[in-house]
């Protein structure tokens, strides 16, 4: 039995470094996470007992990245009503934007929310799940404001620097 809070699939185990970004996230966020690589189109049943289980168990948001037809978000949205966000993957000639077409272009009624392509959209989905699960959670909703303090600091104290190399 997990406790996990967010699931996060993978179509392949060549995205992880892709997706380690979300990982971190979430870990310093200490919301409670699980990583599995499933597809939905080679191992189909797989993906379905994976999202009926960890529901089941508990999981409350489900991330999935996948690169060309990326159609594992898709497949989770069908299967359960919790949010999906999915990480569309740079994995063809076609530099991420069929996983990205694949990933946003869902029919009404299944919807993926969509991040960007790869790291960035890794770390976005972490922070959008954490988003979500802070609607319940105040001690969470805290510590995403906290987060959010210090990327305004970060910039404030970029600014002052850059001011520093630059002043008359």
């Amino acid at each position: 039995m997990t406790n996990a809070k967010v699931a996060v699939f993978m179509g392949s185990a060549s995205d992880e470094s892709t997706v380690a970004p979300c990982a971190e996230v979430l870990k310093q966020l200490g919301i409670p996470y699980c990583f599995a690589v499933t597809s939905a189109h080679r191992t189909p049943e797989r993906t379905a007992a994976l999202v009926d289980r960890l529901e089941a168990e508990g999981c409350e948001v489900f991330i999935c990245a996948a690169g060309m037809a990326a159609h594992l978000a898709g497949a989770v949205a069908a299967r359960t009503t919790k949010p999906v966000i999915g990480i569309p993957v740079t994995a063809s000639s076609l530099g991420g934007m069929d996983a990205l077409l694949a990933t946003v272009q869902m029919p009404p009624g299944f919807p993926v929310a969509t991040v960007a392509l790869d790291k960035a959209g890794a770390r976005n989905a972490a922070w959008l799940a954490a988003q979500i699960l802070a609607l319940r959670d105040p001690a969470l909703a805290a510590a995403l404001a906290a987060a959010r303090a210090d990327f305004r600091a970060g910039v404030e104290a970029a600014d002052e620097a850059l001011r520093q190399r630059h002043s008359a």
